[in-house]
């Protein structure tokens, strides 16, 4: 199946586009060279900050912040979020150490989510259960933390997590995946907080992992793992068997080199955001790279360093663009 890129408010900068790819060294095509006859496209739709000339922070002021400490209400690196819809959804932020809602209905406005007596150093995983709760995790603190109508709590304390990143909600089973990276396994848990068992261990064969980072949970209850060191994705059942593997390191189009956030839309497809190629590239069911949206820059569509990305159940795409301090809202539209 062949893809399109289109940038809803600004589709004439394909060969701007392209010559930054090319200064870039990255073997990746052109999103505005995809054939014409595709049967589907990714539009750009929003972003947030939004703004007429939206003015991200620099990296400068992103250090001093860290420095000396300044933590203003804005997003500094934005790492991972959660939707419900374009109009409200949830942003998990590692410069400014909290998470922030956006509720597009209230003006977007953006609330912390910080709690003042501890220090979130480093935030990386955040899921949403059917109740409205948000968990995430922070892999220095080996912990993961429950948000429920205003209030902050340990989701557990008993686990002895090593270095847990990301965390994903089983709507089939009722389960909690969460990837421990520092121990290259995935932790099971009951709604409760109890570890139920735990799969992988570190190791380049099928089932095992290589610093896994980020994962995905369809409504089909497949869970998709990004295997970062390994320079795959593997995906397993709600069994923890493994139904396939697919990727590999390399600089060319459909290899990995830094692959972070991923997410799957209604078609089955996989999308898996790297950092180092400033993309979203996307795969078909068995792991076949069809094609990549992005380019590095801070205009809309572009990306810098883009981590964390969510498809709500309407194929709106979110992407967590990292050090352009955003989130930035696409959809996938059938031709």
């Amino acid at each position: 199946m062949n893809w399109k890129y289109r940038n809803i408010s600004d589709d004439t900068k394909a060969l701007t586009r392209m010559v930054q790819a090319l200064l870039c060294a990255l073997v990746f095509l052109s999103p505005a060279e995809a054939q014409s006859d595709s049967s589907y496209s990714v539009q750009w739709m929003a972003q947030y900050p939004s703004g007429e000339d939206p003015k991200t922070p620099g990296f400068g002021d992103r250090l001093s912040r860290l420095v000396f400490g300044k933590k203003p209400l804005e997003m500094i690196k934005p790492f991972n979020v959660v939707a419900a819809d374009p109009d409200r959804y949830w942003i998990l932020d590692q410069g400014a150490g909290g998470v922030f809602e956006v509720i597009e209905g209230e003006g977007k406005l953006i609330r912390s989510m910080k709690r003042a007596s501890l220090d979130f150093p480093s935030l990386v995983g955040m899921c949403r259960t059917p109740s409205g709760d948000l968990l995430f995790t922070d892999s220095r603190l080996n912990s993961i933390v429950r948000w429920t109508d205003g209030t902050l709590s340990a989701f557990t304390d008993s686990l002895g997590l090593k270095q847990p990143t990301g965390i994903a909600y089983n709507r089939v089973s009722g389960q909690i995946w969460v990837v421990e990276t520092g121990s290259h396994q995935i932790s099971v848990l009951s709604g409760e907080g109890k570890r139920i068992r735990t799969l992988g261990g570190r190791g380049t064969t099928p089932g095992l992992f290589n610093y896994p980072t980020f994962i995905w949970i369809d409504a089909q209850g497949r869970v998709f793992v990004v295997d970062s060191m390994n320079f795959r994705v593997q995906i397993l059942n709600a069994g923890g068997q493994v139904l396939g593997v697919f990727g590999t390191s390399g600089d060319a189009t459909g290899n990995m080199a830094r692959p972070k956030g991923i997410a799957t839309d209604s078609q089955g497809h996989i999308y898996v955001a790297d950092a180092l190629f400033h993309a979203v590239q996307i795969f078909d069911e068995e792991g076949r790279f069809l094609y990549s949206f992005g380019s590095q820059g801070q205009k809309a569509g572009e990306f810098w360093m883009p981590a964390g990305i969510y498809i709500d159940g309407q194929d709106h795409i979110y992407v967590a663009d990292s050090y352009n301090a955003r989130v930035q809202v696409f959809q996938l539209v059938k031709k």
